[in-house]
């Protein structure tokens, strides 16, 4: 069963409906106990990273997210939820998870802020979540800020939008992905399957 981390900031409906469509389970997971009990957990997210954690914190989600994650329990971060899975933010002084070494920053660019729309994800090595992508790999963004990864090992795809930036990252069992799959029709729904997979 597929858990989705419910901390009161996610497009949880989409998400759910995307599972539905692929024949996959899914429920809502809003207690530390109903995420001991997932086989893996999806973490969405949409507004600012500040927020999203004291939500997590509030809800006493923190430890048990930490927990799964070190059981090995594949964990998929989206949009917000994946800049969640990194150590800190410039939005915020309030420290993320911590899943992933690097830093959260804003888009210093001519180009409008937020990124948002349809953009090209570009992929940097083999990875089971990106596995049998279409040919046209086009997914919709929505987000000011971007991740920097400690170390280039965990990107797994980059897109450019004015700079070329992390859109998609991959440490054992830790995923996260910029934009929405459950808004970006063949290219998410694979990348979904694929999570569900792993």
């Amino acid at each position: 069963m597929i858990a989705i981390v419910d901390y009161g900031v996610g497009n949880l409906k989409s998400l759910q409906n995307a599972f539905r469509y692929l024949g996959l389970g899914s429920k809502l997971a809003a207690t530390p106990e109903e995420i001991g009990q997932a086989d893996r957990l999806v973490l969405p997210g949409v507004g600012a990273f500040g927020y999203g954690m004291m939500k997590i914190e509030e809800q006493g989600l923190r430890e048990p997210l930490l927990e799964a994650a070190a059981a090995a329990k594949p964990v998929l971060g989206i949009c917000l939820g994946m800049q969640l899975l990194f150590a800190g933010s410039e939005e915020a002084d309030r420290p993320g998870l911590g899943l992933i070494p690097g830093e959260v920053v804003r888009f210093r660019t001519a180009l409008k802020v937020p990124h948002m729309g349809w953009n090209e994800i570009v992929p940097a090595r083999e990875s089971p979540l990106l596995a049998g992508l279409p040919d046209t790999r086009y997914a919709y963004f929505v987000h000011s800020y971007y991740c920097v990864p400690g170390s280039d090992s965990v990107s797994a795809a980059t897109t450019v939008y004015d700079q070329s930036f992390c859109s998609v990252v991959v440490q054992d069992n830790i995923f996260g992905v910029q934009f929405h799959p459950e808004k970006s029709q063949e290219l998410g729904l694979r990348i979904l399957k694929n999570f569900a997979e792993v």
